[in-house]
């Protein structure tokens, strides 16, 4: 028997309801009952830009110093939060089925990124972001914010700014769906690598309680998610950009004509929008990881590295 099983969480309103999902999952198992453990990490409690505290990992490492020391048992992140490491002494064990990865513009007035006067400000904290709404060429003044999906809502709703982005992921979930003004054309703008995509792990120990909890939460991993969401983190490792460059990725499963294939799609941006290098690749499903190495050396080989270290204005 494994026993109740501690999720740890971050506090915010989306990653309890994260957390809670992969629980529900769990009990739809017949799984042992869980228990969300509220978790503060770095990211959450520093105001300044992800840029500034070096957003690799601070979203991530207090949950995994929690997991290794016991104090829970099984860590729900947003994937695209994840450094591409491997950290030692914990597994990766699930990616449930993934969200629609998009980003969504949320807009004063029912409004779309087309119809935005010239100078309006619109608000984001992803330099990824930045980088794509500026190459768009529509004069927008790009606003860096902080904050929760609420917290960012309302700079809308009080008119301190014009147009937020964020992912259409995190909304759905919220049940927000209904504040989006348009989820954005991956043609325009690529989601971050992991985007909409839950990570789940557990410790890596050969004890008999921790290996069946990973055989059980094994059962709640989605093959095609998680193969698209390797070969997008693949990229990003051998492009060796952390989760804050301005760098996007789209990896999407379909039927081949003999087997699963899967398409990806990259861009790196300068962060002023001027300069970018976007390239493609598909191949079969199983080669995902492969496929991400690809696309990174032939972007790498187009001047993508010049473009990723430009620093934020």
């Amino acid at each position: 028997m494994i026993g109740p099983l501690r999720i740890g969480t971050r506090k915010s309103a989306l990653a309890m309801t994260q957390a809670r999902l992969v629980a529900e999952a769990l009990a739809a198992l017949s799984g042992p009952p869980a228990e969300l453990v509220p978790i503060t990490t770095f990211g959450d409690t520093s105001s300044q830009a992800l840029t500034q505290i070096g957003g690799t990992g601070v979203f991530v490492n207090g949950l995994r110093e929690a997991l290794l020391a016991g104090t829970i048992d099984v860590a729900v992140h947003s994937l695209k939060d994840l450094p591409t490491a491997d950290p030692e002494g914990i597994r990766l064990v699930a990616v449930p089925v993934r969200e629609d990865p998009r980003d969504a513009l949320v807009a004063r007035d029912g409004l779309t990124l087309g119809e935005l006067p010239a100078g309006s400000r619109i608000g984001t904290g992803s330099p990824r972001r930045t980088a794509q709404l500026r190459a768009l060429g529509l004069d927008l003044d790009v606003v860096p914010v902080r904050g929760n999906v609420d917290t960012r809502l309302g700079l809308v709703a009080t008119g301190e700014l014009d147009a937020v982005v964020l992912a259409r992921a995190g909304l759905a979930r919220l049940g927000r769906l209904d504040a989006i003004t348009e989820v954005i054309d991956p043609i325009q703008m690529l989601p971050a690598p992991g985007q909409g995509a839950l990570a789940v792990e557990c410790r890596a120990n050969d004890t008999s309680r921790d290996i069946d909890i990973a055989t059980l939460l094994a059962a709640i991993d989605d093959a095609a998610s998680r193969l698209a969401v390797t070969a997008e983190r693949t990229l990003l490792a051998t492009l060796e950009a952390g989760c804050s460059a301005p760098v996007g990725a789209y990896g999407e499963a379909a039927e081949g004509e003999h087997v699963p294939e899967l398409y990806l799609r990259a861009a790196v941006i300068s962060v002023d929008g001027s300069a970018s290098v976007r390239l493609s690749a598909t191949g079969p499903l199983d080669d995902a990881a492969e496929i991400g190495r690809r696309l990174a050396t032939e972007l790498l080989d187009d001047g993508a590295a010049e473009l990723m270290w430009e620093r934020v204005p």
